[in-house]
């Protein structure tokens, strides 16, 4: 009993602590953006690499053609088979990116299981275009 109070009294301090560094605003917005990179991984999950372009971000789709996205995918993504689990590990509000324009940013982990990898992780980055979260990058490793 006492084993089990202290550890609900961990979790509360960890939750208290965790609300507070990451302000109301951040957090609003990674779990926008987390929903939009479940919708998007979803569709891409499916097999529809066409429409999972289409639903990516401008900034994305300029840099990356339609053909090719969906040979990328064919040739890293679908060898990896059905998923099997996906669950978040991490989902980081930011500003600025490496390489990218400055905008507003959700890098987001999963640890995920696939047919073919059992253990991998998934890095996808919604980004704010046009008052919506879409993917602007996404990395399998």
């Amino acid at each position: 009993m006492v084993n089990r109070s202290l550890q609900i009294g961990i979790c509360i301090i960890f939750l208290v602590v965790s609300c507070a560094v990451a302000g109301a605003g951040s957090t609003e917005k990674e779990a926008a953006a987390v929903s939009a990179a479940g919708k998007w991984l979803a569709v891409t999950d499916q097999g529809n690499y066409d429409e999972s372009w289409r639903e990516a971000s401008s900034y994305f789709r300029n840099s990356v053609g339609q053909l090719q996205w969906e040979q990328l995918l064919e040739a890293h993504r679908k060898p990896l088979g059905k998923l099997i689990s996906r669950q978040m590990k991490s989902a980081v509000y930011t500003t600025s990116l490496p390489g990218a324009p400055e905008g507003e940013y959700v890098v987001i982990q999963f640890e995920t299981s696939f047919e073919n990898k059992k253990q991998a992780t998934e890095t996808v980055t919604p980004m704010m275009d046009n008052g919506r979260w879409r993917v602007s990058g996404y990395y399998i490793r």
